[in-house]
């Protein structure tokens, strides 16, 4: 063969060889490829993905929370600020606060709140004008009543008759209660004393300190309070010990119940775990309060609810509980009846039906 043939021919074969190299790389480029894009499907997930996970993670079902500047706001204390108690991750928790029910009851019912705490009696009376569009979660007070006086005179609930008695709370707790009492003790509450409602406690308080005759009931944490604020004041009666007392002369194993957390039943049918969520993190909260009553009571004032130092001493005698289930229906259905064969009123006129108490 001659040499240009030969040269020729060799890079021919130069071409060939190049040209089938550079086939096979791109091959591979590409299986590599495929190879690469199968591994991040059936093994991490995509950045997308991941980006859809952590928004999912992170919603959150947003709850209302109405409460009362005394113990049903006190029993929330591990909820707020930082959480102490801790919280679920699936709630975010908002509060507010009031001095009295009147100023919460039209936001739960207009819908501005999902859940509320209330006097007990009250969220019979709301079930039955919403025609059952509120439910009962929990008992999360008992007996809290006191008399508190300068009067060294009383010493019994007999002893209040002919006496001049101040109390916030009409058409709730505090009225129904007094009135049973009052009557199954031999004390008829329209003639043989004088009883002025006040809008709120501090009302009460103004009133004992300005006259040592007048006799007034309070619940806690105001009760205590009041033994700082006013000069010789005592708490003469547990009218807690006075129900007892009166419920077993008439047969009756009724407790006294001051308040419970009532929410909207639409809100309970939409947020089933939103709520199941809500009565661990409750349940928690109250029993944080209890067992931690110093920074319990830092909280309680950092909030406003009431003055840390008065929670500090008060707690212990605030009756905070948490009950639920079939123990609460129980409890606060014996209760509710003494009230409605006392007065039908005071239960808006009607003892209400099953589907008022939240079994879930």
């Amino acid at each position: 063969m001659e040499v240009g043939q030969t040269a020729r021919c060799a890079r021919a074969f130069g071409r060939r060889a190049f040209l089938a190299l550079s086939a096979m790389t791109l091959g591979c480029i590409l299986a590599l490829s495929g190879c690469s894009q199968q591994v991040v499907s059936e093994g991490e997930p995509s950045s997308d993905a991941t980006a859809q996970d952590e928004t999912q993670q992170i919603q959150q079902t947003e709850v209302r929370i109405g409460a009362l500047k005394g113990p049903t706001g006190m029993g929330l204390a591990g909820m707020m600020g930082d959480a102490p108690s801790g919280v679920s991750d699936s709630c975010a928790y908002s509060f507010e606060l009031a001095g009295s029910a009147d100023e919460l009851t039209p936001m739960l019912i207009q819908g501005d709140l999902d859940m509320c705490m209330v006097p007990a009696n009250l969220a019979a009376v709301l079930y039955q004008k919403t025609e059952g569009a509120v439910q009962v979660l929990a008992v999360n007070t008992l007996g809290v009543l006191d008399i508190v006086c300068v009067d060294d005179s009383v010493q019994s609930i007999q002893d209040l008759a002919g006496k001049t008695i101040v109390s916030a709370g009409k058409g709730s707790t505090p009225e129904y209660a007094l009135r049973y009492l009052l009557e199954n003790n031999g004390i008829d509450p329209d003639t043989d004393v004088t009883i002025e409602w006040k809008s709120e406690h501090a009302e009460c308080l103004a009133a004992l300190e300005a006259d040592s005759s007048v006799v007034a009931m309070l619940p806690q944490p105001f009760a205590t309070s009041a033994l700082s604020k006013v000069e010789g004041a005592r708490i003469a009666i547990d009218l807690n010990d006075v129900w007892d007392q009166t419920a077993q002369a008439v047969g009756s194993d009724a407790q006294l119940i001051t308040g419970v957390v009532v929410a909207r039943t639409q809100f309970v049918q939409d947020n089933p775990d939103a709520v199941a969520a809500f009565m661990d993190d409750y349940a928690n909260s109250i029993t944080f309060v209890n067992d931690n009553v110093d920074e319990a009571s830092q909280i309680i004032g950092d909030q406003g609810i009431i003055d840390a130092a008065v929670a500090q001493k008060a707690i212990p005698y605030c009756n905070i509980v948490f009950v639920s289930g079939e123990e609460m229906k129980s409890s606060l259905s014996g209760y509710l009846q003494t009230l409605y064969e006392a007065a039908p009123e005071s239960v808006g006129g009607a003892m209400p039906g099953e589907d008022f108490y939240y079994l879930s």
